[in-house]
């Protein structure tokens, strides 16, 4: 059962967690199931994610758009489109949405551009479903006092806010995407992500 799941949202709103969680319960339920992420997933694309992450770099807005399409080209090649056609259940972290919402929305890049090269690294890829987990400013900040800040989260307010309400108006007009509040505890959170997975017919 070949199907293709999404964690997008901010930095620091719990993707990485729920994204465990899931493919814990997923394979515990007897599913064969990949979990990846981006910018990574491959080891050229790993390679890339450590330059655009890197604070010491200095990226310009237009490398920052390629790079990030060059890692996703690569892992979709390489990983993501092997394994759906092995029938598995790939759960990524981060796909074409947060390059709309951070380099669209945040730096200010044309969508039809965006999109345009979306399609192209992808394939014409789409998730069968994309959560996207908004939390309250406040608890970025309240998590990043006890994390490692990489070059995107050291962005300042006006360009976080940019990509929050991208992240707000994206899920609007995609097609199965859905809204989580991440505010909420972990637990609350997991048991959303499994009704809405039942509501799409995934599980």
């Amino acid at each position: 059962m070949a199907k293709f799941i999404v964690f997008e949202g901010p930095d620091r709103g719990g993707k990485s967690t729920q994204a465990n969680l899931l493919r814990k319960y997923l394979e515990a339920a007897g599913y064969n199931v990949l979990q990846t992420r981006e910018p990574g997933g491959t080891p050229v694309s790993e390679g890339i994610r450590k330059i655009l992450l890197d604070p010491e770099n200095s990226v310009s807005p237009r490398a920052e758009l390629l790079l990030y399409e060059a890692s996703r080209a690569q892992h979709t090649e390489e990983k993501i489109l092997p394994a759906l056609q092995e029938d598995k259940i790939v759960i990524c972290e981060r796909y074409t949405m947060s390059t709309c919402a951070y380099q669209g929305y945040g730096r200010g890049f044309d969508m039809d551009l965006i999109n345009t090269v979306n399609n192209i690294a992808t394939h014409g890829l789409q998730p069968d479903l994309t959560f996207v987990f908004l939390m309250s400013d406040k608890y970025f900040t309240e998590r990043g006092e006890y994390l490692f800040s990489d070059r995107l989260e050291l962005e300042g307010n006006e360009f976080r806010e940019k990509m929050r309400q991208g992240y707000k108006e994206l899920v609007k007009i995609t097609p199965n995407a859905v809204l989580i509040d991440a505010d909420n505890t972990v637990e609350e959170i997991h048991a959303k992500v499994l009704g809405h997975l039942k509501e799409f017919n995934i599980l």
